[in-house]
């Protein structure tokens, strides 16, 4: 199984444009929206890659929060569908609180489409008074209080295969889209990150801590209350997604160093399981999964035969591999978390990376066992060698996230895997059309 999963861009295909090719409202109409984006006042975080796994769970959880969103996608990993699902789970929740939804729209577009991105963000710059103007102090104000990216490709097996592919993308995609953000002044940045940059310290079997990948040096006290030092750097990555992820975070923490007005967030995602109670939001990637859960839901569909183990001689209780299972709308809402600190200047302006784990660890076995209680259903195993790229353990320490960020996880992986199955009973499990 994968010991990561941050990300809502697919390694299956990437879309390039030389303009947007739509924009949508929560209205109908492309005048709503025009009329939407003359409100000068209205503030919004952009979110890319929104309507992906996580970024859709993120997105709902912005709406409910109060925020108006504009979500950039290219439709690689994700279906537009996804969208009008939103729609409909935004609407149903402020309509049961005879409340106003906050706006959201919809740009189909490439992250690293330069010509688009700054026509996007072009038209949430405020307009300048006939004062500034004379007076020569115009500088650009944007309305785009916010960026949230989920812009990176991110299976490990692929990117062992092609990495190039994974560079291209997720580095040098991140500085590029930096360079845009910064020539807007929209400084405020949640990065989409990863457990596996701690490479291989994860197989010591303790709690992760943020201190185990740092890009500066850092100061902090151990569990017996000694301050330490850490220098910057990293400990034997396992897989060229891993490097990416760790790169880009070595990026933008030498960003927020120069220029003291941005205020990166990195949120190291452990491994995200289960779906919006409503069912209508899940794991639905384009082409084959990876990650474990939506592979245990193709044996569940009969899609799958069998559900491959990949090692069972690692040095855990029952030798497969451990993760630390997050309930997907957990992690959305560590998002929210993080802007909220952000903006409420809880957290300094800079660089400063968070786990958001549970901090307990299952297993492969454990999960498949919880699954088979929540579906009354027996899943079939095939014991396979360990896959390449892969660590036995993987577990946060999520600490500093409940501290600084005042979060931390609800739901447990009985959870997780009772709203899957919910939603397997609600739709009788059809194959949802590509649209």
């Amino acid at each position: 199984m994968d010991h990561h999963s941050d990300s809502d861009i697919s390694s299956q295909r990437h879309v390039h444009s030389s303009s947007v090719s739509s924009l949508d409202t929560q209205s109908t109409g492309i005048d709503d929206a025009c009329e939407d984006l003359q409100d000068s006042d209205r503030e919004y975080i952009v979110v890319v890659g929104g309507l992906g796994y996580i970024g859709s769970h993120t997105c709902l959880e912005l709406l409910k929060s109060g925020y108006n969103i504009v979500v950039i996608d290219n439709l690689s990993n994700s279906f537009r569908s996804v969208y009008t699902r939103l729609q409909t789970l935004g609407k149903n929740y402020f309509d049961t609180r005879c409340e106003p939804m906050p706006q959201m729209h919809l740009y189909v577009s490439d992250y690293r489409d330069e010509a688009a991105m700054k026509q996007i963000l072009g038209e949430y710059v405020r307009p300048h008074t006939s004062h500034q103007l004379l007076e020569g102090e115009a500088r650009i104000e944007s309305r785009i209080r916010g960026v949230i990216h989920f812009g990176a490709y991110k299976s490990v097996s692929e990117s062992i295969q092609q990495p190039l592919k994974y560079y291209a993308n997720n580095v040098a995609g991140l500085v590029e889209f930096c360079s845009i953000l910064n020539s807007f002044q929209i400084k405020t940045f949640v990065f989409s990150s990863s457990a596996t940059v701690y490479g291989s310290i994860a197989n010591s079997g303790m709690p992760l801590r943020e201190e185990h990948c740092t890009h500066q040096e850092e100061a902090f006290s151990d569990h017996d209350g000694v301050t330490k030092t850490v220098l910057g750097g990293c400990t034997g990555l396992t897989n060229p997604y891993g490097r990416t992820k760790w790169m880009c975070e070595a990026i933008l923490s030498d960003l927020a160093l120069a220029d003291p007005e941005w205020t990166v967030l990195a949120l190291r995602y452990f491994n995200p399981v289960g779906c919006d109670a409503s069912g209508l939001l899940r794991e639905d990637p384009r082409g084959v999964p990876t990650n474990l859960m939506p592979v245990v839901l193709r044996v569940l569909t009969g899609v799958s035969p069998v559900l491959d183990v990949f090692g069972t001689d690692y040095p855990t209780v029952d030798g497969t591999a451990v993760r630390d299972f997050i309930h997907v709308t957990d992690l959305a809402r560590g998002h929210i978390a993080a802007l909220a600190a952000a903006f409420d200047g809880r957290v300094p302006k800079g660089f400063r990376t968070y786990n958001l784990g549970s901090g307990k660890g299952h297993s492969v076995l454990d999960v498949v066992s919880a699954v088979e209680s929540a579906s009354s259903s027996k899943i079939p195993l095939r014991i396979l060698g360990r896959r390449e790229g892969d660590v036995g353990s993987c577990v946060a320490m999520p600490k500093r996230a409940e501290t600084e960020l005042d979060w931390k996880t609800e739901k447990s992986l009985e959870t997780c895997c009772r709203d899957v199955c919910n939603f397997l009973d609600k739709f009788k499990r059809p194959a949802m059309p590509v649209v």
